[in-house]
């Protein structure tokens, strides 16, 4: 059941995303506002008895810099397959920094990169072959980073612009985020911070045209990313495969 609502929930924001990215004046200042429609469907709610120890709350949210928490944070990618099925993959066990201002969110700095070798599909036959030069080519580029260059915010919306590099190609893409949480985890002692963002884009503007038109050329990404603030003798989060 959760992964036909996930699939719905993907589903639904797959055409108005792909229509936002192929827009030739879309902004980051659009995204954020489209942002607030599209993604609140996805994103869930905190219990009502606040008993968890993350909430919908920017006062939480303290200035500084936050490490990627690779075991909390994934990319998830959809395709249409022949025509017959969406498919879907994840990335993993990504690497990055955010620094962030909550006084002056627009000037945050983002960077994140994320292993070709952990992707992650139902087949392992699969993973194998997106690796190979047909698709990402991991020998010879075995990462994709995604840096910020341009972010507007408007409440706990987002759109941040930014240069997306995979299979030696880097490109210019607009996320549609949305703040998720923010609190201490009472597991490390240390501030977290969560968001989820979504974009749509053409993987054969990366190179990446094995199969077309039968596996589509669209690909839609929903970001899940998680942070752990740095710095007063923090240390840096390691992965994990538990789900706490």
């Amino acid at each position: 059941m959760k992964l036909l609502t996930a699939l719905a929930a993907t589903a639904a924001i797959a055409l108005p995303v792909a229509a936002y990215q192929a827009s030739e004046t879309a902004t980051p200042a659009e995204a954020a506002t489209q942002g607030a429609t599209q993604l609140g469907p996805m994103v869930m709610t905190t219990p009502g008895d606040d008993e968890a120890p993350g909430a919908v709350d920017k006062s939480q949210v303290t200035a500084g810099t936050y490490e990627v928490d690779p075991g909390h944070t994934l990319v998830t990618f959809t395709v249409d397959h022949l025509g017959f099925s969406s498919y879907t993959g994840q990335f993993g066990n990504p690497s990055g920094t955010l620094v962030l201002d909550p006084a002056n969110p627009t000037e945050a700095e983002l960077n994140v990169s994320f292993p070709i070798s952990a992707v992650s599909t139902t087949s392992e036959q699969l993973d194998e072959h997106l690796q190979s030069e047909d698709f990402f080519n991991a020998a010879e580029y075995p990462e994709a980073t995604f840096t910020a260059t341009d972010i507007f915010v408007e409440g706990n919306n987002a759109g941040i612009r930014g240069n997306l590099s995979m299979a030696g190609v880097t490109k210019s893409v607009v996320l549609q985020a949305q703040f998720y949480g923010a609190g201490t985890n009472p597991m490390s002692g240390e501030p977290n911070i969560g968001f989820r963002a979504t974009t749509s884009i053409n993987r054969s503007d990366w190179g990446i045209d094995y199969a077309l038109p039968a596996l589509s050329d669209e690909v839609l990404l929903v970001i899940d990313a998680a942070f752990v603030k740095q710095g007063d003798g923090a240390a840096a989060p390691a992965p994990t495969e538990d789900e706490g």
